[in-house]
């Protein structure tokens, strides 16, 4: 029996690192309006963006918003990294997310960006203000590894349960809107005695409780749809809200074990153990 769990365990690991990677750009460029490259607009562009590395890692919360300019030019933008970042690597991310922008979206009046690397950072602007507001769309998503196919029932059941708890976390308002750990959670729950799930949402701290919910709820249900198909690894990606789902830790978050509530119940055995909590495979 315990030859064949181990099989299946490495079956599972082989697999898991199967498939290709599909092509994702971090920087999301909305169709909404264009502007003059080298206008006005563009001058508080580069500016405003200028300012959000230094403005970032100045507040406690990691999360900072500004305009400027006057209308037909005026520009909004807000940046946060998430929280426990380090200092130096929030700045980093703000400073490399934002020139990004500024080359990948030459002449967008919106654009967004949530790019992977030593931590996770949000930069966003609009010509039009959204700080507080629900925005589900422009999204973009990327999926890389193989289907979920060994012991599909038993992984959704995890998947699902761990998923719930992470939505009803993040959208539970824990402290001012200008922090980053408003509205966020990183958690992990055990597939196998080997082999962990790994996953992070963040929404932007500005937001209500219910449009955290609505926004990750939104993703986190996409996972086992079309978009994703229950892939090994998975991102999405919107304005608002961040989700992603790995079986390898990422972006130096501190993973909160959901162990317990992942447990899948082991049939009896001939002799008591206390080692198969959490395995995914018989």
């Amino acid at each position: 029996m315990k030859q064949l769990s181990l099989f299946s365990i490495l079956c599972f690991v082989l697999i898991s690192f199967d498939g290709a990677t599909a092509t994702f750009s971090e920087e999301t460029c909305s169709n909404n309006g264009v502007f003059m490259p080298n206008g006005t607009y563009d001058t508080n562009r580069r500016l405003i963006l200028s300012y959000l590395p230094s403005n970032v890692t100045a507040q406690k919360g990691l999360f900072y918003n500004a305009s400027i300019g006057q209308e037909p030019n005026h520009i909004y933008a807000t940046g946060m990294c998430i929280h426990g970042s380090d200092p130096v690597d929030c700045s980093d991310c703000i400073r490399t997310t934002s020139d990004a922008l500024i080359q990948k979206c030459p002449n967008q009046t919106e654009a967004y960006s949530w790019p992977s690397g030593p931590t996770l950072c949000h930069v966003r602007y609009s010509n039009t203000s959204f700080l507080g507001s629900l925005d589900l769309n422009p999204r973009d998503s990327i999926t890389h590894g193989a289907n979920v196919t060994s012991d599909l029932t038993k992984f959704m059941k995890i998947w699902e349960d761990l998923a719930v708890r992470m939505v009803d976390a993040a959208s539970t308002s824990r402290s001012t809107p200008s922090s980053s750990d408003n509205h966020y959670t990183a958690n992990i729950a055990a597939l196998t005695v080997f082999i962990d799930i790994y996953a992070l949402m963040q929404c932007t701290p500005d937001l209500s409780s219910e449009d955290c919910r609505t926004c990750l709820r939104r993703s986190a249900s996409e996972y086992s749809g079309p978009c994703c198909n229950t892939k090994r690894g998975t991102r999405i990606v919107r304005p608002s809200c961040y989700f992603r789902m790995e079986l390898y830790s990422f972006s130096k978050a501190t993973f909160v074990n959901f162990t317990a509530a992942a447990v899948v119940p082991q049939p009896p055995d001939s002799q008591p153990s206390t080692t198969n909590n959490g395995n995914f495979s018989n």
